[in-house]
């Protein structure tokens, strides 16, 4: 996590920098001294978690965390203060924790802990949603060319004496890329590993057939057959509902 310390004390900052470097799941630590400061560092940095001091020289940290909570995606934030009479209010403004000065590293650590098991169910499942959802297309290069395709037009991957062939609605593609590292690509879309070599787009199926050993031989949209080995027969057949 990207982590900003708000404190107008430049001892308190040292000391609780010092502390959070030895917390799991702190990445960046960077400081201010004043509202304004905090709110620079906030636009040069993608802050995750604040440690903010309530009493700033002619300012409130309460201030800034009223600004905090009306972002669209505001940071947590851990008040640091040496008074707990604010405690309520603070936690009025949705704070994840309220640490007391001066600071000691078991309870810096568990207020970090607390705020990291919320950052780790918030933002890193958005953070893998935005990622597979920027993988809508395809490089391949074949032909001393790369070709742009979109993997909702896949139909199936398959590897043979080394090469690649990429079946699409269009046309077919020959690569020497590996079949894992296609298998890698299209995570998060509609398709499933059947066979040692092959990947296929279960959008795609046509017809399914019993096959030998109790297998299946799969037939695709663009006709070409594709069999189900033994070890995925099980996958398969939950992937299209045949248990």
């Amino acid at each position: 996590m990207q982590t900003l310390i708000v404190d107008d004390e430049p001892l308190a900052r040292n000391e609780l920098a010092y502390l959070l470097e030895r917390c799991e799941g702190i990445s960046t630590i960077v400081e201010a001294e004043s509202i304004e400061e905090a709110l620079g560092k906030m636009l040069q940095y993608e802050i995750d978690l604040i440690f903010l001091d309530i009493h700033l020289t002619s300012e409130s940290g309460l201030t800034l965390a009223n600004k905090i909570n009306q972002l669209k995606n505001p940071p947590m934030v851990i008040f640091a203060t040496a008074y707990d009479e604010y405690a309520i209010k603070a936690f009025e403004l949705n704070a994840t924790d309220y640490v007391l000065k001066p600071f000691e590293l078991p309870r810096i650590q568990e207020a970090v802990q607390k705020a990291y098991t919320s950052y780790q169910k918030e933002k890193v499942p958005l953070q893998m949603e935005d990622k597979q959802e920027c993988l809508l297309t395809l490089p391949i290069q074949m032909d001393e060319r790369i070709y742009i395709v979109k993997i909702e037009n896949i139909i199936a991957i398959a590897v043979e004496k080394g090469t690649t062939t990429v079946y699409t609605v269009e046309k077919e593609y020959s690569t020497n890329e590996p079949l894992s590292a296609y298998e890698e690509k299209v995570k998060g879309h509609a398709f499933l590993r059947v066979h040692r070599s092959y990947l296929l787009n279960t959008n795609e199926i046509l017809e399914i057939q019993p096959w030998f050993n109790h297998t299946f031989l799969v037939t695709m949209s663009n006709q070409v057959k594709i069999p189900v080995s033994r070890h995925y027969m099980k996958q398969f057949k939950e992937e299209v509902g045949l248990v």
